[in-house]
């Protein structure tokens, strides 16, 4: 379990990571935790945000027909097509990606492998990430006009100025003592310090880390390749390699802050809640609209394919494998799908496909909004102030329940409306597969579908 914790009220942001256990009562466990997620909460059996799930597989576990615990990736996917959760982590892919195994912290961070030097073994228990700066990249490539000669020069720029954001960011961290905060520093979280301990001494020698963070590759590369370099079904071979050179940069850098310092600079593929729509907007006011770059209200999360196209979810995760192997700080990948819960099969067809591909970490994203008062399910409607039920307009966040995948978590629009850019970017997600996104039984029996085709 990884939490991060704050002081306003919200929820903690759990996440719970299982799927490996194989004696009697931890098989129990993760089947307990699985029917309690298909099942809902309360009456009207609402989809939980929280605690995050994220499921393993692993090969000899239960990836494959006759591993003692295919049957829970069974439920799994099950799941998966009701509630969205459990996401899906592949046990050697992770191990490739980070240096070791373990779950993502909050929707996306992980971890990299470290040996504690003075047990010589892997440790993961009580290690943190001291915070993350990210940096917006299509500005870079507006601001060369055409030259990547000048995009590099400006990138190594504002590279070195995350790197003294991130450097102010580790001096503060340190400035605590153990008294300030001794759940952390006193009693386990972090560590077991003296009241006058030294909090620098859990943080040094890599254990702990500090983030880059970026925005915008699909953008950043058609200032360069043009709009149309990244299409539905294909995308030039050589824009995709400035895309991944970018992130390529970023790790040497890392790496080299890393060695100089002593902290663990990771490359982290920023979530973005409210930046896409901050940097889209200050750049748009500043340059204009330009297409392929600020003509849509939004950026581009990280390396993802830009949600308006429409590949398949195998070309989705060929184009997007290669980008966390440079950026192992943080990263998901996530298909769109039509309804799947008559077709779970289908589901577990990427999940085989992209373990077998090398992707580390995938969302589920499937139609599962729910009214009340018609008793549509399938996905609401997007609209200028939030969503709507397609069958009756309701969209009172007390008769209906809306989740979305806002980032690298799931969130209910309706009742925590998000910011006009992530707004826009949901709306603009289209299938990777084609099918029904929606199905109601009307109050005289009669059944209605909603079709992709027929949209």
């Amino acid at each position: 379990m990884n939490s991060n914790r704050v002081s306003n009220g919200q929820t903690p942001f759990v996440t719970v990571g299982f799927g490996l256990g194989t004696d009697w009562f931890a098989r129990e466990v993760q089947r307990a935790i699985l029917l309690n997620r298909i099942r809902g909460l309360g009456k009207d059996h609402h989809t939980a945000i929280f605690p995050k799930l994220v499921f393993t597989v692993r090969h000899g576990v239960n990836a494959d027909p006759g591993d003692p615990n295919y049957d829970l990736k069974q439920l799994a996917l099950e799941c998966a097509t009701k509630r969205m959760y459990p996401d899906v982590v592949f046990y050697e892919n992770i191990v490739k990606i980070t240096g070791s195994f373990k779950a993502p912290m909050g929707c996306r961070s992980f971890l990299q492998g470290w040996i504690n030097p003075e047990t010589g073994k892997d440790e993961e228990d009580g290690r943190m990430n001291l915070g993350v700066v990210s940096v917006n990249v299509p500005r870079i490539a507006i601001e060369s006009h055409g030259s990547k000669e000048r995009f590099w020069k400006l990138f190594n720029e504002r590279m070195e100025v995350a790197h003294q954001a991130l450097q102010f960011r580790i001096m503060r961290c340190k400035q605590a003592t153990p008294v300030n905060a001794p759940t952390l520093f006193r009693f386990g979280a972090f560590g077991r310090l003296g009241a006058s301990g030294n909090v620098d001494t859990l943080f040094k020698n890599e254990r702990a880390t500090v983030s880059l963070g970026y925005i915008g590759l699909a953008e950043a590369t058609a200032v360069f390749y043009g709009k149309d370099w990244i299409r539905d079904h294909g995308w030039d071979p050589q824009g995709k390699e400035f895309a991944l050179s970018i992130v390529k940069r970023m790790s040497e850098l890392c790496k080299q802050w890393s060695k100089a310092e002593g902290y663990h600079y990771s490359v982290y593929s920023t979530p973005a809640e409210s930046l896409t729509d901050r940097f889209n907007r200050m750049d748009r006011e500043k340059f204009g609209r330009i297409e392929g770059v600020t003509d849509h209200d939004f950026y581009t999360n990280s390396f993802h394919y830009p949600v308006w196209l429409q590949p398949t979810p195998m070309e989705k995760l060929n184009y997007e494998k290669d980008f966390p192997y440079f950026a192992s700080g943080g990263f998901i990948n996530y298909c769109e799908y039509p309804c799947l819960q008559d077709n779970p099969k289908a589901l577990e067809a990427v999940w085989d496909y992209a373990y077998n591909i090398g992707i580390g970490y995938l969302g589920t994203n499937t139609p599962i909004d729910h009214c009340f008062v018609c008793g549509f399910q399938g996905d609401f409607e997007p609209t200028d102030e939030g969503f709507k039920c397609p069958e009756c307009g309701n969209c009172d966040p007390d008769k209906c329940n809306v989740t979305k995948r806002t980032c690298g978590y799931l969130g209910n629009p309706v009742q925590r409306p998000m910011v006009h850019g992530r707004h826009e970017e949901i709306s603009h997600r289209v299938k990777h597969m084609s099918g029904e996104t929606g199905h109601v039984t009307l109050a005289d029996g009669s059944e209605r579908e909603w079709f992709e085709e027929a949209k």
